[in-house]
């Protein structure tokens, strides 16, 4: 068996989305004058790594603490989409996607981070319509989004209860590999949250 972690680190060095606020982490206590280390931690709720719940888009959809762990853990496949700058539908023509969780491999997760918002491939609206017809449980892309505004592939996915993991990392790794997806979000009623997310190859 072989886990891999598919999660970005966080810290002030991380990619943030245009117009988020950096990570904050300040000690608020230390061994020395307290007897015990802790930090005190301000992020945004869709900061690396992390999970868009129905709610990030849809006035009246499930926030993240409604959705269904049956949604993010199971038989995974990663769509190598390097190639692409808008993902059709024959990028997955003769995969087997149907109540998988999918992932889409851009490659934004290797560039550096001046780059890593730059000429990411985008899901079509062709693509994600396919996605829901083919009961498809959860899709990740290891990049700042699967589209672009105005954010109709988000609304598509995501009216169908069908959460979007950002910001992953590794996907390389899983190329042509069975494994299965473990997504483990916090537990808020929010839109979003940060989440660990591995493979079990």
């Amino acid at each position: 068996m072989q886990i891999i972690d598919l999660t970005m680190p966080i810290n002030k060095d991380m990619p943030v989305f245009a117009g988020s606020r950096i990570p904050e982490l300040h000690q608020t206590a230390s061994i020395e004058k307290d007897g015990w280390t802790e930090h005190h931690i301000s992020i945004s709720t869709h900061i690396g790594t992390h999970i868009d719940a129905p709610w990030h888009f849809i006035k009246d959809g499930k926030k993240l603490d409604e959705v269904g762990l049956h949604k993010l853990i199971g038989d995974g496949i990663v769509i190598d989409c390097r190639k692409y700058k808008e993902v059709p539908v024959e990028a997955v023509k003769n995969k087997n996607i149907r109540k998988k969780i999918v992932f889409f491999y851009t490659g934004q997760s290797k560039k550096t981070k001046e780059e890593y918002g730059k000429n990411a491939p985008v899901i079509s609206e062709e693509l994600a319509k396919l996605l829901v017809k083919s009961k498809v449980k959860c899709i990740g892309v290891d990049s700042f989004s699967p589209d672009e505004a105005p954010y109709n592939v988000h609304r598509i996915l995501l009216s169908k209860d069908m959460p979007i993991v950002e910001n992953l990392a590794n996907l390389d790794e899983l190329l042509n590999k069975k494994f299965q997806a473990i997504i483990l979000p916090l537990k808020v009623d929010l839109d979003g949250a940060p989440c660990r997310a591995i493979a079990v190859v």
